[in-house]
C-alpha cells in the first residue's frame, strides 16, 4: 500500500538532503583536488586538464537519466508501496548503464585524439589533454554504473548506503591522485589512473548492493527490455537536455583555451568551482525529487505543489549564503589552485560571476528537482535548449569573435541561468506538472 507522504519540513528536507550533499559533492571536490594538485604541473597540464575534464564530463551530465531518471522512476514506485518494482528500476539501469559504459570506451579510445585537437586548438595542451583522456575513459562504465546505483537508492530514501559507497571511492582517488601524479612521477596521466580506482571500488559497492536485494525483495537481476525502453523513453529528454548543457561547456572550453594557456587555466579553476557548489545545491534537488516523486506516486499532488514552494524558498536561502562565503574567499582560495601568478591575475573576472550567480543558482536547482521528481522531462528538456540557443552559446562565440575573453563567456553562463530561472518558475506557479500516481 502507499507510504504516507512526507510533509516536507526543513528535517525532511535536510534527512534527504544531507546524506545526497556528501555523494553530489564528493567527484567535484575530488576534481578541485585534482585541479590543486595537476596545477603544481604548471598552466599546460592544468589547461590540458580542462579540455580533457569537460570531455570526460560529458559521461556524466550527459547520462544523468541514469541517476535522475531512475531516481524519478523508482520515488513514484516507493510512494505507491511497490518498493521490489523500484528496485527493478535500479537493476534495469545498471544493465543499461554497463552496455552504453562499454560502448563509450570504444568509441571514446577512436575519437580522443581528434576531438582533444579540436577543443584544445592543438599543440601542447590537447597533446596533455588526450593523454588523460584515453586513460580516464576506461572508467566510463564504472561512472555509469554508480549513477544508476545512486538513482534507485534514492529513490527508495536509501540515502545513507551511496553516500559511503561514494564516499570510498573518491577517497581513494584523492588519495591516490597527488602519490600517483607528484610521488611516483606519473605527472597528469597519474591523476586520470587515481580517478579510474576509485571509480571501481564505488562501482563495485552498488553491485554487490543490488545483488544484495536479491534476498531482501526477491528482485530479478536479468534484464527486461520493457523496462530499459521505459527508462530510455525518459531518458531520452534528460540526455537531450543533457546535450545542450555540453554544447555550452564545451563552447566555453575551447573559446578559453584560444586566448591562452592562463585563461583556460582561469577558466578551469572557477569552473571546477562553480560544479562544486552547484553540486551542492542539487543536494536539495534530490531531496525535492525524492518527496515529490513520493508524494504524487501517493497521489497527493497538493503536497507536491506545497513542498515546490517551499524547497524553492530553501534554495534562494542557501544561494544567498553562497554568494557570501565566495565573496569573502576571491583573494584566498583562488590561489590553493595554483601559484602561477599570470592565472590568478585572471580568475577573478569569472570568480565575481560566480558570487552573484548563487541565489539563483539556488532556485533554479530546487525548482530542476521538484520537475524532475515530477517526470516533467519534457518542459526541463525545451527550456534548457532554448536558454543555450538564446544565452549561453550566442555570448560565447561573441567572446571569441569580439575579445571579450573569460568575462564574455561567464556573462554568457549568466543569461543561461537567468533564462532558465524564468522557465522553471513559470511552470512551478502553472501546477500541471503535479500529475498523482505511481508512474507517468
Amino acid at each position: 500500500m502507499p507510504h504516507a507522504p512526507p510533509r516536507g519540513s526543513a528535517s525532511d528536507v535536510l534527512r534527504l538532503a544531507a546524506p545526497a550533499l556528501p555523494v553530489l559533492a564528493a567527484e567535484p571536490l575530488y576534481l578541485l583536488v585534482d585541479t590543486a594538485v595537476v596545477g603544481r604541473l604548471g598552466a599546460v597540464p592544468l589547461a590540458g586538464l580542462a579540455v580533457a575534464g569537460v570531455l570526460f564530463a560529458q559521461v556524466t551530465t550527459s547520462l544523468t537519466f541514469l541517476s535522475y531518471g531512475t531516481t524519478a522512476r523508482a520515488a513514484r514506485l516507493h510512494g505507491a508501496g511497490r518498493r521490489a518494482e523500484a528496485v527493478a528500476e535500479g537493476v534495469q539501469a545498471t544493465w543499461l548503464a554497463i552496455a552504453v559504459g562499454l560502448a563509450l570506451v570504444v568509441i571514446g579510445q577512436l575519437v580522443a585524439a581528434p576531438v582533444t585537437q579540436a577543443l584544445g586548438n592543438g599543440g601542447a595542451i590537447a597533446d596533455a589533454a588526450v593523454t588523460w583522456l584515453r586513460v580516464a575513459l576506461l572508467g566510463a562504465p564504472l561512472v555509469l554504473v554508480t549513477l544508476a546505483g545512486n538513482g534507485w537508492m534514492r529513490g527508495v530514501q536509501d540515502t545513507r548506503r551511496p553516500l559511503w559507497f561514494v564516499l570510498a571511492g573518491n577517497g581513494v582517488s584523492a588519495l591516490a591522485c597527488p602519490v600517483f601524479v607528484l610521488g611516483f612521477g606519473w605527472g597528469l596521466v597519474g591523476s586520470a589512473w587515481a580517478n579510474v580506482l576509485g571509480q571501481t571500488l564505488a562501482a563495485l559497492l552498488f553491485a554487490g548492493a543490488l545483488v544484495a536485494e536479491r534476498a531482501r525483495d526477491r528482485v530479478g537481476l536479468r534484464p527486461r527490455p520493457r523496462v530499459i525502453v521505459a527508462q530510455l523513453a525518459l531518458g531520452r529528454d534528460l540526455i537531450a537536455r543533457s546535450l545542450a548543457f555540453q554544447a555550452c561547456f564545451l563552447s566555453a572550453a575551447a573559446v578559453a583555451t584560444r586566448f591562452g594557456a592562463q585563461t583556460a587555466a582561469a577558466h578551469q579553476i572557477v569552473l571546477q568551482v562553480w560544479v562544486f557548489v552547484s553540486l551542492i545545491h542539487d543536494a536539495l534537488a534530490i531531496a525535492a525529487q525524492q518527496l515529490v516523486g513520493a508524494a504524487l506516486g501517493a497521489g497527493d499532488g497538493d503536497r507536491a505543489r506545497e513542498l515546490a514552494r517551499r524547497i524553492l524558498r530553501y534554495g534562494v536561502v542557501m544561494g544567498l549564503v553562497f554568494a557570501v562565503v565566495f565573496a569573502a574567499l576571491v583573494g584566498v582560495a583562488p590561489p590553493l589552485f595554483t601559484p602561477d601568478v599570470a592565472v590568478l591575475a585572471v580568475v577573478p573576472v569569472a570568480w565575481w560571476f560566480l558570487v552573484g550567480l548563487q541565489p539563483v543558482a539556488g532556485a533554479v536547482f530546487a525548482l530542476d528537482g521538484v520537475l524532475l521528481g515530477a517526470g516533467d522531462a519534457a518542459y526541463l528538456r525545451t527550456s534548457t535548449l532554448a536558454a543555450a540557443l538564446v544565452g549561453f552559446l550566442p555570448l560565447i562565440w561573441a567572446s571569441l569573435a569580439f575579445g571579450w575573453g573569460l568575462a564574455g563567456i561567464w556573462s554568457g553562463l549568466a543569461l543561461f541561468m537567468l533564462v532558465r530561472l524564468a522557465a522553471v518558475l513559470s511552470r512551478a506557479r502553472g501546477g500541471a506538472w503535479a500529475v498523482p500516481g505511481a508512474v507517468r
